[in-house]
């Protein structure tokens, strides 16, 4: 089966369909690897991005957002790279609002079994049970 990457700017299109003929098109493809004819593959960095635009940009709100990627992760045909560390930022960035990034650092050392994080960022990381802030 063909692979293919997809980037941030197509999901964009997609999610908040301000280009509807982009959109469609999109949609189309989305449809198309849904029926096994294209595996889309695509990265946390790009959930990451996608986060960001639609926080910055589109002023769209933490709930909806969360939502937004988590409907992307559940999408048949498309392989999210390190999706299972994306699923548990989403949790840290809904239940203990992190930020995004910060959410995926706590993921990750999650999965590691890292309880220790050297930072100089006392709010958001001190927010995470089993995250142990400190300073050098």
């Amino acid at each position: 089966m063909k692979k293919a990457f997809l980037d941030t700017n197509i999901i964009l299109r997609y999610l908040t369909n301000d280009d509807p003929i982009k959109a469609d098109r999109v949609e189309q493809l989305l449809q198309k690897a849904a029926s096994g004819k294209i595996l889309l593959v695509t990265t946390e960095m790009v959930m990451a991005e996608i986060v960001w635009v639609l926080e910055s940009y589109y002023e769209v709100a933490r709930d909806k957002i969360a939502d937004h990627v988590r409907a992307i992760l559940a999408t048949d045909g498309l392989e999210t790279i390190n999706g299972d560390l994306v699923r548990q930022a989403l949790q840290y960035y809904g239940e203990d609002n992190l930020d995004f990034i910060d959410g995926y650092i706590a993921a990750v050392m999650q999965k590691k079994g890292i309880t220790d994080v050297f930072s100089y960022d006392k709010k958001h990381l001190s927010r995470v049970k089993n995250v142990n802030r400190k300073e050098p």
